[in-house]
């Protein structure tokens, strides 16, 4: 279960995020017009909070997210990609940015993606961003990593999405063990030992975009 804080200044816009991301596995514990509402009012703790543009307030972010230890997952809505750079300064667990126009398909894939540790971007906010903040935190590896299959690069992706074993083998109509077995290949072909990792690889490797 993936527990939720929702912050914006709009009533409205604050319902609307709540009727988007009602699904199984998602749980609104919180909502507040700002930040410091939100802190003000000693809230149950939520795993993301779910913020819209107008509400992002850098100091209170960035006290909040030392408060919360690197346990704090961000995931903001916005159509400005440079809010990428201050989110990658922040300490925190994982963190997001989505665009205005996002669907709720999109919107749960990342809150689920965010539970998981991975961060998450919409491309075409990130596209001018995307290759300073993989510098910023990878030396450039020396070759480049063994071609995935076409089933693997399919499993990556979903990866990518927050998607459990599961959840990708019911997708791809595969039984979970398989897919235990390309996520173990793809890990090799990676050198990598963890989803986040996974991706980031990925990313770096031009096989995805979240």
């Amino acid at each position: 279960m993936i527990s939720v804080a929702i912050v914006s200044p709009l009533l409205a816009v604050r319902a609307g995020l709540r009727t988007l991301i009602g699904a199984p596995g998602v749980q609104v514990v919180a909502e507040a017009a700002s930040l410091a509402e939100l802190e003000a009012f000693a809230t149950p703790a939520a795993d993301v909070y779910l913020i819209t543009g107008e509400a992002v307030s850098l100091p209170d972010l960035r006290r909040q997210a030392s408060q919360a230890e690197g346990h704090l997952a961000i995931l903001v809505l916005a159509d400005d990609g440079r809010l990428a750079r201050e989110l990658e300064r922040l300490p925190l667990r994982a963190w997001g940015l989505l665009g205005l126009d996002c669907t709720a398909e999109e919107l749960l894939a990342a809150l689920r993606a965010l539970g998981e540790g991975l961060w998450v971007a919409d491309p075409m906010l990130m596209r001018a961003n995307l290759p300073r903040l993989l510098a910023a935190q990878d030396e450039p590896t020396e070759t480049a990593s063994e071609p995935l299959t076409e089933r693997e690069s399919q499993v990556l992706q979903l990866l990518a999405r927050g998607l459990a074993n599961k959840q990708i083998g019911v997708s791809l109509g595969i039984s979970e063990h398989t897919v235990k077995f390309h996520v173990s290949s793809i890990y090799t072909k990676l050198g990598v030992t963890n989803r986040a990792d996974a991706v980031r690889r990925g990313i770096q490797q031009g096989w995805i975009l979240i």
